[in-house]
């Protein structure tokens, strides 16, 4: 959305988003969109818009570019992250401060579902599984989405996970969720090696020991789902060196969270995440 939106609601912008879908189309790939809509971006384009103006570039934007990759994208991230880290409620944001918290995530799929009636359209969300009150807040939202006729297709489980979520955690939260017999996509899957603990002393061979325990669980959890609620499992990139967290001056170059290192050799989370899928549970 802030690439689009980089030079105003009145130019987008789809050069990059039309090179990776022509590549895609090219390779015979399947796409998935990610995201129209989100708290954290778009404010600045529409600052100063209010009324019938804010409605008619918000539901512009989705029918704009949910339609130009009709038939091109198979499935789209309509919203991204509504709920806050604390799993105490839902964010206020500038989406919200004209439809309602429920409002604009309402309004946001009606739009996409008629911008591009074949998409399945997924609620993307991440520490469902390791923020317990978050994990609540996310299924009330989905019940009540649904309950209000919603256009809700898939759940997304963003599953940016740590070493330290005690064992069964995520499995069981892949049952609670699956109720829904909604297709699931775990989405952004990365598990890092650090802790907020300072006084942390485990060695990286039991920290990678730990994290594959994690990755393990969630692999092999998504594989017992029923078939047809198998989505997708996407990885947040391939290499370390590509990782969100090995950017900036906190990097010590230690961290693994993806399932090659910055070489392109395997990590021991590949193979953490092959034994998950070995062994459905």
């Amino acid at each position: 959305m802030e690439y689009i939106l980089a030079n105003g609601l009145d130019r987008p912008n789809f050069d990059r988003t039309d090179r990776i879908a022509a590549f895609a189309q090219a390779e015979g790939m399947a796409m998935h969109g990610h995201t129209l809509i989100w708290y954290a971006q778009g404010k600045e384009a529409f600052a100063g818009l209010s009324g019938a103006a804010f409605d008619r570039a918000f539901d512009g934007y989705i029918a704009t570019v949910a339609g130009r990759y009709r038939g091109k994208v198979r499935s789209w991230d309509v919203l991204n992250e509504p709920i806050l880290d604390d799993g105490s409620g839902m964010r206020d944001c500038h989406w919200s401060a004209r439809y309602g918290q429920d409002g604009y995530i309402l309004r946001a799929f009606e739009k996409a579902r008629i911008a591009d009636p074949d998409a399945v359209l997924f609620l993307n969300e991440y520490n469902q599984e390791s923020v317990p009150a978050k994990g609540v807040q996310f299924l009330k939202l989905v019940e009540r989405l649904l309950k209000a006729g919603c256009p809700l297709q898939g759940l997304g489980l963003q599953s940016h996970l740590w070493i330290d979520i005690p064992d069964g955690v995520i499995a069981a939260y892949m049952r609670e969720v699956a109720q829904f017999g909604l297709p699931i996509h775990v989405s952004e899957l990365d598990c890092t090696l650090r802790t907020e603990n300072r006084l942390d002393m485990r060695s990286q061979a039991d920290r990678i020991a730990a994290q594959g325990a994690r990755v393990t669980e969630l692999a092999s959890a998504f594989a017992a789902l029923p078939k047809a609620q198998q989505f997708a499992f996407t990885v947040w990139g391939l290499r370390d060196t590509d990782s969100w967290y090995r950017q900036g001056d906190k990097d010590d170059g230690r961290d693994k969270p993806l399932p090659f290192d910055s070489f392109g050799r395997s990590n021991p989370m590949a193979a953490a995440l092959a034994a998950g899928f070995k062994t459905p549970a």
